[in-house]
């Protein structure tokens, strides 16, 4: 019988150059293990999954705040729109109302230079005058100035000696405007240059220093 030697166990063979370790039977991944890695193979798949939906919110969220932008946009386009046609609509309901008081205010003017305008029609025909003035109405013209086609209307046409230019020497009918509307134009008699007046002229200068020198006895010597 063969003895064995009291306190060696058998160890298995290792060959030589290996570890230990590489002597120790490998064994099979535990349940605890697989289980592990197939719940992180499950989130990973979730967070992916979540991932793809949160991307797909934000698309979404960016479209519809696109459109609510462009909606805005438009209603403010809108307004003020609306508002521009509002105001639109009361400047030419009030022109449209100025112009009719017109002749009345005419009349007025016309009793005022005849010196009628007294007592209670002078008190009435002043507060006209005062809430037209409030509403926006101007009055334009005056006697001078030059003549200028887009504000004045020519009823009388005629030739002065001392103007230099087309001018309004008489206001028949004062213009009015309302803004930058003009409402009627001012009715003005125009006078323009005497054709050669300054030739004319000239040759009357000359020939008075003509006279006056000949009856002095000719210019001054020396």
């Amino acid at each position: 019988m063969t003895e064995e030697t009291p306190g060696f166990d058998e160890q298995p063979d290792v060959p030589s150059g290996a570890t230990p370790e590489d002597a120790e039977p490998k064994t099979a991944p535990s349940v605890e293990e697989g289980a592990a890695q197939a719940g992180d193979a499950a989130a990973a798949a979730q967070i992916a999954g979540l991932t793809a939906q949160l991307d797909q919110v934000r698309t979404a969220l960016g479209e519809r705040t696109a459109d609510v932008q462009r909606l805005q946009a438009e209603y403010q386009n809108y307004r003020r729109r609306v508002e521009r046609d509002r105001i639109a609509v009361k400047e030419i309901a009030i022109a449209n109302l100025l112009t009719e008081l017109l002749p009345v205010l005419d009349d007025i003017g016309r009793a005022r230079d005849h010196s009628e305008l007294v007592g209670g029609f002078k008190s009435v025909a002043e507060s006209l005058e005062t809430v037209a003035a409030k509403m926006g109405l101007q009055q334009f013209g005056k006697e001078g100035e030059p003549f200028d086609p887009t504000i004045h209307e020519a009823l009388m046409h005629s030739y002065a000696p001392d103007v230099t230019e087309t001018t309004c020497v008489a206001i028949l009918q004062p213009g009015y405007r309302f803004g930058e509307r003009t409402i009627r134009p001012a009715r003005v008699a125009v006078a323009e240059p005497q054709p050669g007046a300054q030739t004319v002229k000239g040759d009357e200068t000359d020939g008075t220093q003509a006279a006056d020198d000949k009856e002095s006895g000719g210019p001054d010597e020396g």
